[in-house]
């Protein structure tokens, strides 16, 4: 997708001009520098362009966000001015009682998302979101999951349509991980790649207090020529020491995933009591966060990637768990419930 920057800079500088209140402010940063906004979309397709122009793209896209930033606080102190003079003059009526007005804000849950996202943002990786909606290939083939594997049974998968037992890649299910993503990304980009793919997936499974038919994800994919399995390390733990605490420790333990060889479980010491042992970790002093390794020859194979030219790393968390272990809260069913009194606490 080209980018009109010069136009795209008129464009904002215009709107800016147009904000007379706080909500003007506030629908002009989302617009903008919202997760869904423009300049994020801008940041998600520098995947897709070649590699010369990327720093180019990139370059103008920190200008642009540079001035939509300049224009907000502008405007900023433009709105406050103006409130403070209607003060003077009175036309505001200090004496009358208050209206209240209660403010929304962002769930537990999209704080957590923005915050992993945004810590890996700053380590250079770009976010980039798939459909929640896939086909066996990309869901399971593409990700070395043979056909007889578990997962792949309609107890386990949520098929939107009976299955065609004759043609399994074409058939239609709601995605079970975001894993799904890398495929996406990899058939549309060449590397290096660096993606975070954040999205609700789904499975079957009966409600309880650890478990969910609709839970999150966020997959890392980074690709590039000579990615070892020290980078998934050094990567890795770069990322708890900025989301949990700068003294989190942190172990590898063998694993199998099919599109990941070699692979590993990444637990952390528990933070609440420093690895001697609690409730929140069983009195074990580890809590299991993520699953990772390094991607498999057959998951290229699967994207038409030169047979050997690339290695890449991946990884794999699941975001409630993740705020379950971050804040204590010992059961998931409690996300989804609405209930005030506990979303206000964050």
């Amino acid at each position: 997708m080209g980018w009109d920057f010069n136009e795209l800079r008129q464009k904002v500088q215009e709107e800016a001009k147009g904000i007379q209140d706080i909500q003007g402010l506030e629908a002009f940063r989302i617009k903008y520098l919202g997760r869904k906004g423009l300049i994020q979309g801008i940041y998600a397709s520098l995947a897709t362009l070649p590699k010369e122009e990327k720093p180019a793209v990139g370059k103008r896209a920190n200008d642009l966000r540079s001035l939509i930033t300049r224009e907000m606080e502008e405007r900023k102190k433009a709105v406050e001015s103006s409130l403070q003079s209607k003060k003077r003059k009175g036309d505001i009526d200090v004496s009358l009682p208050g209206v209240g007005q209660e403010f929304g804000r962002s769930h537990i849950l999209t704080q957590v998302i923005d915050e992993i996202c945004g810590t890996f943002e700053n380590l250079g990786f770009i976010v980039h979101e798939s459909p929640e909606i896939e086909t066996e290939f990309y869901n399971f083939t593409a990700l070395n999951i043979p056909i007889d594997h578990p997962s792949r049974d309609a107890f386990d998968t949520f098929y939107l349509e009976q299955k065609d037992c004759q043609n399994p890649d074409r058939n239609v299910l709601l995605r079970s991980h975001t894993s799904p993503g890398q495929i996406r990304i990899m058939e549309t980009a060449k590397p290096p790649l660096a993606v975070v793919v954040p999205g609700k997936v789904y499975r079957p499974d009966a409600v309880d207090a650890s478990h969910s038919f609709m839970f999150h994800q966020i997959e890392g994919l980074l690709v590039d020529k000579d990615v070892k399995f020290s980078h998934l390390k050094g990567l890795l733990s770069e990322f708890c020491r900025r989301f949990f605490s700068e003294d989190i420790k942190m172990r590898f333990r063998p694993h199998f995933f099919p599109f990941t060889e070699p692979s590993a479980e990444v637990d952390i010491s528990c933070y609440i009591c420093g690895g001697k042992g609690c409730s929140v970790c069983g009195r074990k002093g580890w809590l299991e966060i993520l699953g990772c390794g390094m991607v498999h020859p057959k998951v290229f194979e699967a994207v038409n990637y030169p047979k050997g030219k690339y290695t890449g790393l991946a990884f794999g968390m699941g975001v409630e768990r993740v705020a379950m272990l971050k804040y204590g809260i010992h059961d998931i069913r409690i996300f989804y419930e609405n209930d005030i009194r506990f979303l206000k606490q964050f």
